[in-house]
C-alpha cells in the first residue's frame, strides 16, 4: 500500500481527463480523505473551465466540478506531488523533463488495467467522453486498491 498526501493528475489541456479524474478520486476517497488530489495540463487553456460534456458525466454521479479551471503543470506541482498520473504513454516523458526528481512517481493512469493511454475527448460527441469516463472510473478504482486509507 501506498501512503500518498497528493495526487497529481496530467493530461493535455486539463479541460478534460485530468478533471474528470481528479474529481472523481477525490469523491472516491471521501471529504474526510487527507490526500490532497490535483491535475494540471501540459498546453492547458489557462483560466477554462472543465469541458461541459465532463462536467455533465461527473454531475451525473453527483459530482460538481463548476469550480475547475485549467491551469499549466510546473515543475513546483510536480515536485510537491507524491504520484502523478498521465493519461497516455507519452506524456510520461513530460513530467520527467520538467521536474526530474519526480522519476519514480510518475505512472500511466491506466497501469493496473490494460496499460493503455486513455484518449483525448476533445471535438468528439459524446459517447467518446462516456467512454475516457468509464476508463477513468475503472482505473481510478484500480488505484484505489493500491492507496493507504
Amino acid at each position: 500500500m501506498l501512503r500518498l498526501n497528493r495526487v497529481l493528475f496530467v493530461c493535455l489541456g486539463n479541460v478534460c481527463r485530468s478533471p474528470m479524474a481528479e474529481y472523481l478520486l477525490r469523491h472516491k476517497l471521501g471529504p474526510d480523505s487527507p490526500v490532497q488530489v490535483e491535475s494540471a495540463g501540459i498546453n492547458p487553456p489557462a483560466g477554462a473551465p472543465i469541458h461541459r460534456t465532463s462536467a455533465e458525466l461527473l454531475q451525473a454521479q453527483g459530482i460538481d466540478a463548476a469550480g475547475h479551471r485549467a491551469r499549466q503543470l510546473t515543475p513546483e506541482l510536480l515536485l510537491q506531488a507524491d504520484l502523478i498520473l498521465v493519461m497516455e504513454n507519452e506524456q510520461i516523458r513530460y513530467p520527467l523533463e520538467k521536474a526530474p526528481l519526480v522519476r519514480g512517481r510518475v505512472f500511466l493512469l491506466d497501469k493496473f488495467g490494460e496499460g493503455e493511454s486513455i484518449p483525448d475527448p476533445v471535438r468528439m460527441d459524446r459517447p467518446a467522453f462516456e467512454h475516457v469516463y468509464t476508463l477513468i472510473d475503472q482505473a481510478t478504482d484500480q488505484w484505489l486498491k493500491h492507496l493507504e486509507p
